[in-house]
């Protein structure tokens, strides 16, 4: 049983012109390595040779196969893991040893197996006595040791005496020669090969089994249809044809591909017929003999009797009642009695021996078997030989008691109820300790030392080409061996086509040490050494597999990235102003202001940028950096530009290049009698003539304007300028004299000649008063002036008394109509206050009186449930007898 220390599956490697020895950086293990090489080509040169004429297509991995043993010893050798199974100690090439030769060929120290097997052969001689009805000297020459790891069994004169080497032939090889191997004598194997081929092996003299004959013979196949020339070893082999070999019914031949050994049963399908012939059935040919499961009932010769027989071949023979009869105990025979007669009972006893084989049947002569149970009684003994009863004959008798033996082990107690003194073999597992301290003996308890540990752990390399074996508890101790074989990891970094190729290892690769050279986006290139990305490392060397866990696929180790560009450049200002600039690392991007005015023209192209030196919104600049773009101050000074066409209203955009927009401010123009208002447009009044400008104010109606010298408007249509011909006027006016009895209508014109006439202008004339006191008074004014005058005196005193009282009793009644409307709305809101009000307290009140009640009602039925409690006891009290 062997366990991997690095989990990588067992593949042999083929011993060819590579060695199995593992390569080094340092002087010290190049050399052991030469040395090493030496010894495996040495070992395998005659045995390649003639493998290498033989004409099989698999010989190279039948020869990786045979000499997989011999290359893992060579390994473990070389790498100085070649360990003693009993004693876990490091067998060096100057310590005498011996090695199984049956099974695993493994390699003890000579003392250490001696001891084992001397105390194997006693232990078993001492069993042997102790079971067996032999003697002691006669168990001694009959003890046998086995192999601690694979317990192949070894007669007692088979232990171990002398040193020899690996083929048997020099007594005590030496260890000095470094260019054999440890414990070999340099010679050719010459032990005969397996198989009994008659060969002998090829091979210097080494350790493990012998390989497979390599010598080439004509053999045929396994059907015997094919002759071909193959290795001696690996004679037997198939044509991967049909066999066609014929069957052992004679009948059919073998449809198998061409196979070792016998050929199977016939499978052809065919009906066949059982032993007596009554029934048909479909079967293989293998299974055409059959019976049924029916009774043969034939008639026998008698005439009278059937045959009670199963299916059978051939006759049926005589009658069994026939002939010569006895009674069924044998005691009375009955000549000439026919076979339908039945023979009677003798009547005697029928002393026929039971099945206990010592007492007889007591029963009178019967048919039929006799008892299967023996009751007669007798004195038995227990198995022990501590008890004795009279018990039937059919029963066996054992006691209780428990014995207390101690068995072979030596540790635990028989314990078996009425032991006969053979006590077996202690059951229990030994479970002690191994001295690998890894695992527990799993054996039955025993006496004396446990046997080895028989795992050995396989210890590889990375790639698993190179390995050898170690007994379990020495691993601790090994490394893993150092494989020629190349890393087959590929390199992720930009190098990887001209990295140099490494051998295989544990962990990660090594580190890159090429210059990185990769090119920054300014130009320059990375002079550091490659920090690119790492493949993904293998596993590191362990000895023992983890607990069961979710297991991740190892990640490749990402690359960092490269440092900024390190080269100086002059760097101009944000401004690109001239004279500015200054020596900066290339990878600083940060900009800097020559602390200048900007100086560059705004956008409105009128003015100039007054900020501090700032970005501009240019093309990047040849260095190739990219820039922060900043935009000059914005122009927020008010157009100032002259207005085409001129007008007074200013543009009322900021300062913007190019023309002004047209100017829509509504410009408002009365009509030339200012009867109206129009609303141009200051574009379009602007942009027409003098005589366009005066049409278009124009309203088209009446002039509305009213004349100079009289209260009428101007007749004329709506016009520029004064209103024509104001003295001229050709209305009619309505002239009346001063108590404005009389009246008549005169034309305009003539009332102001008149009025000018009587020494007075027109235009002072108020106009209620125009045309009047133009005409003389005469005797009807007077007479109609005293008359207005007397009654106006009469109307004087009664209008005010009449009036007064009304407006002194309307105004009361107002008043108090709307004070009672207010009382009346105060009265109502206050009686709703103060219905709320009782409301309230009448809940209140309920609720204190339902509290009051709950609270002197419990109250109550307390008192009184005490008062009760106490007419009971006095009740209770005057009830007692007196003593």
């Amino acid at each position: 049983m062997n366990t991997t220390a690095n989990y990588h599956p067992p593949a042999p490697a083929p011993p060819s012109s590579q060695s199995p020895f593992s390569d080094s950086d340092t002087d010290s293990d190049s050399e052991n390595f030469q040395v090493g090489a030496d010894l495996s080509n040495s070992i395998f040169k005659a045995y390649l040779e003639f493998s290498s004429s033989s004409s099989s297509s698999s010989a190279s991995s039948i020869t990786a196969v045979d000499l997989s043993k011999i290359q893992s010893f060579l390994n473990s050798s070389s790498s100085g893991a070649l360990s003693c199974l009993i004693c876990l100690e490091r067998i060096r090439p100057s310590d005498p040893t011996w090695s199984c030769s049956s099974l695993c060929f493994t390699l003890f120290h000579l003392l250490c197996i001696q001891s084992w097997a001397r105390q194997a052969s006693d232990l078993s001689a001492a069993r042997a006595a102790a079971r067996l009805p032999i003697t002691a000297e006669t168990a001694a020459k009959q003890a046998t040791w086995n192999c601690p790891k694979c317990r192949s069994s070894y007669s007692k004169s088979e232990i171990p005496k002398s040193y020899f080497c690996f083929c048997g032939k020099l007594r005590d090889p030496p260890s000095d020669n470094p260019w054999i191997l440890p414990h070999s004598c340099g010679e050719i194997c010459n032990r005969p090969l397996p198989d009994n081929c008659g060969h002998f092996c090829l091979l210097l003299c080494h350790p493990g089994p012998c390989p497979s004959c390599p010598k080439s013979v004509k053999t045929r196949c396994f059907c015997g249809s094919l002759e071909d020339f193959r290795r001696c070893g690996f004679k037997n082999f198939s044509c991967n044809k049909h066999c066609n070999k014929r069957l052992d019914c004679n009948k059919h031949n073998c449809s198998e591909i061409c196979h070792p050994s016998t050929c199977p049963p016939c499978r052809a399908r065919e009906t066949y017929r059982c032993r007596c012939g009554k029934k048909e059935e479909e079967k293989d040919c293998c299974d055409r003999d059959f019976r049924c499961e029916d009774e043969c009932k034939k008639l026998l010769n008698c005439g009278k009797h059937v045959c009670e027989r199963g299916c059978h071949e051939g006759d049926c023979g005589e009658c069994p009642l026939q002939g010569k009869r006895t009674c069924p105990c044998g005691k009375r025979v009955y000549e000439g009695m026919p076979c339908d007669g039945v023979a009677p009972v003798c009547g005697s006893t029928c002393n026929k021996l039971l099945n206990c084989g010592y007492h007889r049947c007591p029963e009178r002569c019967h048919k039929g078997p006799c008892v299967e149970t023996c009751r007669t009684m007798v004195k038995k003994s227990c198995r022990c030989g501590g008890l004795k009863k009279e018990v039937p004959c059919y029963q066996d008798f054992s006691c209780e008691k428990k014995c207390l033996t101690m068995r072979d082990c030596g540790r635990h107690a028989c314990r078996r109820r009425c032991c006969d003194g053979d006590c077996p073999p202690c059951s229990e597992v030994c479970d002690k300790r191994l001295r690998c301290k890894n695992h527990k003996c799993p054996a039955p308890c025993h006496r004396g030392a446990c046997a080895p540990c028989p795992i050995m752990v396989t210890i590889s390399c990375a790639c698993g080409e190179t390995r050898f074996e170690v007994p379990c508890g020495t691993e601790k101790d090994q490394k893993p061996p150092k494989c020629r074989k190349l890393c087959k990891i590929t390199p992720l970094c930009r190098h990887a086509a001209n990295s140099k190729p490494h051998r295989c290892h544990y962990g990660p690769c090594p580190q890159c040490r090429a210059l990185c050279e990769e090119e920054y986006t300014c130009g320059h290139k990375c002079n550091l050494r490659c920090h690119g990305p790492r493949p993904p490392p293998n596993p590191e060397f362990t000895l023992k597999p983890k607990k069961k866990k979710s297991y991740h696929q190892p990640e490749c180790t990402p690359g960092t990235p490269c440092p900024p560009c390190p080269e100086l450049v002059w760097r101009p200002c944000v401004g690109e102003h001239i004279g500015a600039e200054r020596m900066m690392v290339c990878s600083n991007t940060t900009r800097f202001s020559c602390d200048n005015l900007c100086g560059n023209l705004l956008p409105c192209g009128n003015h100039y940028c007054t900020k501090t030196c700032h970005p501009l919104e240019t093309q990047p600049s040849s260095s190739g950096h990219p820039k922060r773009r900043e935009t000059c101050e914005e122009c927020k000074l008010p157009c100032e530009k002259e207005r085409i066409p001129k007008c007074s209203h200013p543009c009322p955009l900021q300062c913007h290049p190019g023309e002004c927009p047209p100017c829509k401010v509504l410009v408002k123009r009365s009509c030339h009698c200012g009867a109206m208002v129009h609303a141009f447009e200051c574009i379009y009044y602007n942009n027409l003539s003098e005589k366009d400008q005066v049409a278009a104010r124009t309203c088209g109606g009446p002039c509305h304007r009213k004349l100079p010298n009289c209260t009428h408007l101007c007749p004329e249509i709506c016009h520029v300028d004064k209103c024509p011909a104001p003295d001229k006027c050709s209305k009619k006016v309505t002239v009346r004299c001063k108590c404005q009895t009389l009246k008549k209508e005169w034309i305009c014109q003539v009332v102001q000649a008149a009025y000018r006439d009587s020494g007075h202008d027109p235009k002072d004339i108020p106009k209620n008063q125009f045309g009047l006191g133009l005409l003389p008074c005469n005797s009807d004014c007077k007479s109609k002036v005293q008359e207005v005058e007397s009654a106006l005196q009469l109307r004087k005193p009664k209008v005010p008394e009449k009036k007064e009282p009304e407006n002194e009793k309307q105004g009361p009644k107002r008043r108090k109509r709307r004070d009672r409307i207010q009382e009346g709305k105060q009265v109502s809101r206050i009686q709703k206050f103060v219905a709320t009000i009782k409301r309230v307290l009448l809940f209140i009140i309920i609720v204190a009186a339902l509290i009051a009640i709950t609270y002197y009602g419990y109250k109550g039925l307390l008192r009184l449930s005490d008062w009760m409690n106490e007419a009971e006891l006095q009740r209770a009290k005057r009830r007692r007898p007196r003593i």
